[in-house]
């Protein structure tokens, strides 16, 4: 068995960039004390965000996070007739992760490293109306575990709201790229930059930071969308969990919401999700065993739901306590009401990085269900009653114990690329990942600030299906598949379906695809030139609409995986760095 040392990743990550220049469940569950009453919360309208059906006005197209289009002029029936209308170089080549805005008639797409740069592309002819170049410092790759990556900007207030690798949150004039404040969320330097879109939610700008992998303290920050100014923060291992952690070992504990939120306006709630706790060794943060009691080390690995006026977090789930598997639980929340049992329910959907796909009532945290969407042996199911997943003891990593072929690994069932939503089809679409690990932890784990820390071993095989990515067609209410695609690589891109009855998605090989939303049937195909780690969008203007993507293969990722397969992720494809729009040939 081969073995990954942290130390060793390290070494790696700098290689890579440098050569790449030129319980927890419903006890606590549902928090004791009832939440403040709140009022409906602000709307999309009222922060300046377009939500019509021909914009994508925000990351996940609405504050749902669906990727969900009621664009329906691409259909399933004439989706073969796809063609390029322009591409548009982004002069990085790097690993491309984020999604394009488009609002107005202009398409603003952010760039990896920093990010490097920020362009304003005319969304019908790819004319370049501004270009912004970022002066990041020259050590951020250390303090990014998992790539020098950017998801995307935000767009809110007639500003194009920027978070970067070096903790810096940007508030740009749409018009120019200009400068209109700049603020500092976080040190970077403390392993905590900024990969993911902020939140914009009435007269605030929401955004988490990374650090899961660096023992961080985590933290949400809300600020003025006007002046930059700090309005809240939300401590995410307040005081009130510490008796949930071995010690003190909470102050370097984790639970960092790096990824982007989804918000209710209805309930005035915002939903993120946390990191793993820190380190990964959890003897370093409770007593090492499935029996562990109290110390579930709370709020991480968790499902938050906070009032976006205060911070307050008013529920929350834990779906991996006590992690010792590294089941990040920063997944987004897809928002849809559901008809279960009769009855239409406001529910909060998750497909864990733990492999189980999660139903929660999004207004009281209420767990409904929770099913494997992929192999899961680390737990045999969820106890509904408790909210607790049931445990298989072998299958926890300790000090001197190797928990071997866990499933999933902690490249998880399901890892950041987003899925979507389609309420047309009533199912969701998930980019899934079958990977087992074999792990051990460490008895000790030495903390220094800024560097990786961990305290594990693994190495990593292809799982019980023989694939080791998916494309998975999945029925909520039912907790049942329904349609599935094997691919050849995990961590593939995230997921968008349209009213067209059309699924789109993009592979490490750098093919994207379109399949009909109810049958999975590949419909049509194009050879991108280098690997899809990003999502696509799509968007319409003068009566024609248009699909949109960024291409560039990711590096650092396939390093986690190892050996033949890690690198064949990488040798798949050339690098690249390209924004490619799409329309139906005449």
């Amino acid at each position: 068995m081969r073995r990954w040392s942290w130390s060793l990743w390290l070494t790696a990550v700098v290689f890579l960039f440098v050569s790449l220049q030129p319980a927890a469940a419903l006890s606590p569950g549902n928090d004791d004390d009832p939440p403040t009453e709140r009022q409906r919360g602000a709307t999309a309208a009222d922060a300046g965000i377009p939500t019509s059906a021909d914009s994508w006005g925000m990351y996940g197209k609405d504050y749902n996070h669906t990727f969900f289009s009621p664009l329906n002029q691409i259909t399933a029936d004439n989706v073969a007739n796809l063609k390029v209308s322009y591409t548009v170089p982004l002069a990085v080549l790097e690993a491309f992760q984020g999604t394009p805005l488009m609002v107005d008639g202009t398409l603003f797409v952010t760039t990896p490293k920093g990010p490097e740069k920020v362009f304003a592309i005319d969304a019908r002819t790819g004319r370049v109306n501004w270009e912004r170049t970022f002066n990041i410092p020259g050590d951020v790759a250390r303090f990014a575990c998992c790539g020098i990556v950017n998801r995307g900007a935000a767009y809110g207030h007639n500003t194009l709201f920027v978070g970067r690798l070096d903790g810096q949150l940007m508030a740009l004039d749409p018009e120019t790229g200009e400068t209109k404040w700049e603020v500092e969320a976080v040190d970077y330097k403390q392993g905590s930059v900024i990969t993911s879109p902020p939140l914009i939610v009435g007269d605030k700008v929401i955004t988490g930071f990374g650090g899961g992998e660096y023992g961080a303290h985590g933290m949400l920050h809300a600020f003025d969308v006007a002046s930059g100014e700090p309005v809240w923060t939300a401590d995410l291992l307040p005081e009130e969990v510490h008796h949930t952690w071995k010690d003190d070992s909470w102050r370097t504990g984790g639970s960092a919401a790096w990824f982007t939120g989804s918000y209710d306006p209805d309930a005035n709630l915002i939903y993120y999700g946390t990191s793993n706790p820190s380190p990964w060794s959890a003897a370093v943060r409770g007593p090492d065993t499935s029996d562990f009691g109290e110390m579930t080390n709370l709020y991480s690995a968790s499902s938050l739901a906070l009032n976006p006026d205060t911070g307050e977090i008013v529920w929350h789930y834990q779906s991996t306590p006590y992690d010792a598997w590294d089941y990040d639980g920063t997944n987004e929340h897809v928002l849809a009401d559901l008809e279960i049992d009769g009855e239409m329910v406001p529910v909060a959907m998750k497909a864990d990085r733990n492999g189980f796909f999660y139903v929660m009532h999004r207004e009281t945290g209420e767990l409904i269900s929770a099913e494997p969407f992929m192999p899961v042996n680390w737990a045999s199911h969820i106890d509904l009653e408790t909210g607790m997943p049931v445990e298989n003891p072998e299958n926890r990593p300790r000090a001197g114990h190797v928990a071997q072929d866990v499933m999933p690994s902690f490249l998880g069932g399901k890892n950041w690329q987003p899925m979507s939503y389609s309420p047309n089809t009533g199912l969701v679409y998930i980019p899934a990942n079958d990977m087992s690990m074999n792990m051990q932890a460490e008895a000790e784990v030495e903390y220094n600030r800024g560097f990786f820390f961990l305290g594990a071993e693994w190495d990593m095989e292809t799982g019980p299906t023989g694939s080791p990515g998916h494309l998975i067609a999945w029925d909520p209410v039912a907790q049942e598949e329904v349609w599935r695609v094997p691919l050849t690589y995990p961590i593939n891109g995230g997921v968008m379906s349209t009213a067209g009855n059309v699924v789109f998605h993009g592979t490490i090989e750098g093919d994207f695809k379109a399949y009909h939303a109810e049958t999975g049937e590949e419909l049509w195909s194009f050879t991108a030139g280098s690997g899809i780690n990003s999502t696509p969008m799509t968007y319409e203007l003068d009566g024609k609409q248009y699909v949109a993507l960024t291409v560039g293969r990711p590096t650092v990722i396939p390093g986690f995986v190892g050996g033949a397969l890690g690198r064949a992720m990488v040798e798949a494809t050339p690098a690249g760095g390209m924004l490619v729009v799409f329309e139906l040939s005449e």
